[in-house]
């Protein structure tokens, strides 16, 4: 006998077992029939518009099959003590209704987590980052978890709604690529069990993993390799100097500028270059000024381009350091070297200390930096 005790809301929503849609498909699913009241009220239900079905609940189940809602969380959990006759006129239900349980909120009312991860990064359409987004979508894929990317366009404020949101729907772990100068608003939620990793700039106000780039050191391969190469007016084209990748970029080529004897010449410095048309731009203006550069470091693979741009249209033969290896780098019409690393590792390396944290390590908090090295980009002639 099916029991006729009610439920809460909270048993109704969830995801069909797989084994036991297939078993209710085998056991004439597809056979004629008048389409039901309970199936006309999930179609017709208020608020949609003509055609509009709306998400079938396990009350819609039970009225269909004429059992208790109680009745259809057991089939669907697989209970093996439901009759077989009983479970076969629930599962036609199931498969007529297109019922689906809602997992989330059934592994949280077990207390499990929810297999699911968020990362917010500056831009999804640089490539730089759509490498590191690949990267993470590895390891959770290994780890059977959904991974949620979102974009903050370097809107510090959009950001904190994203991750603040992200944690309202309780996602296991949070990677960051930060685009705010205050992150102490996520302490709570790493006091109430939430793990967090940064990624490529280090967090603010906060104790937490983060995965680096030696910006700093990076910088200042790409200056001495220039000072070796007989170069004494370098034009240093820089990002949005509020960014501290940026800081640390521009911090290291001055550094081995001033170890060099030469110092930084201001009217060779040019940043807030956020475009390759800006930094195409900002060359053009230094290569027009009395006392042009006979080279340029470009801080980021977008002051890069256009600074590689500008110079082939005018056939300049200034040299060329950029930080940040892209895509088609080596088909670039010029010479051109480039401070890489290995955007991929950023990615796998924070993502697989995120999961440790997630499964419980008890780990203090780290910051891993990864070396960066001078590659020959660009064709010749």
């Amino acid at each position: 006998m099916a029991e006729a005790q009610p439920a809460s809301r909270a048993e109704e929503d969830g995801v069909v077992p797989r084994k036991a849609t297939r078993q209710a498909a085998s056991n004439g699913s597809g056979s004629s029939r008048t389409t039901s009241p309970a199936v006309k009220a999930v179609t017709t239900a208020k608020g949609t518009g003509a055609g509009e079905i709306r998400r079938p609940t396990m009350s819609d189940v039970a009225k269909l099959a004429g059992v208790s809602i109680k009745t259809v969380s057991r089939v669907v959990n697989d209970v093996p003590t439901v009759d077989a006759q009983i479970a076969e006129r629930v599962m036609h239900a199931v498969t007529e209704l297109g019922f689906r349980r809602n997992d989330m909120a059934r592994k949280l009312r077990a207390g499990h987590t929810t297999s699911s991860i968020a990362m917010i990064i500056e831009d999804l359409a640089n490539p730089f980052y759509s490498t590191i987004a690949a990267a993470v979508e590895e390891v959770a894929a290994r780890n059977e978890t959904l991974l949620i990317t979102a974009s903050s366009e370097e809107e510090p404020e959009r950001e904190r709604r994203f991750l603040l949101e992200m944690c309202e729907r309780r996602v296991d772990g949070l990677l960051v690529v930060p685009a705010g100068i205050d992150h102490s608003y996520l302490k709570r939620e790493m006091q109430m069990g939430t793990a967090v990793v940064f990624i490529d700039r280090p967090p603010a106000n906060l104790k937490v993993d983060a995965v680096l780039i030696d910006n700093a050191g990076g910088a200042r391969q790409a200056i001495d390799h220039l000072l070796a190469g007989g170069h004494r007016r370098i034009g240093l084209l820089i990002d949005n100097l509020a960014i501290r990748t940026a800081q640390e970029r521009l911090a290291g080529a001055q550094a081995a500028l001033e170890e060099a004897g030469i110092g930084t010449d201001d009217m060779l410095l040019r940043h807030d270059l956020h475009t390759p048309e800006g930094s195409a731009a900002a060359v053009a203006e230094l290569l027009d000024g009395p006392h042009p550069p006979t080279a340029f470091f470009a801080a980021n693979n977008r002051t890069t381009v256009g600074a590689i741009t500008e110079l082939h249209r005018r056939r300049d033969p200034a040299a060329l350091v950029g930080f940040d290896d892209f895509e088609l780098s080596n088909l670039m019409p010029r010479p051109l070297t480039i401070v890489a690393y290995d955007v991929a590792e950023l990615g796998h390396v924070a993502a697989e200390r995120l999961f440790r944290r997630i499964h419980g390590e008890q780990l203090r908090p780290t910051t891993t930096v990864l070396p960066t090295h001078l590659v020959e980009r660009g064709t010749v002639g």
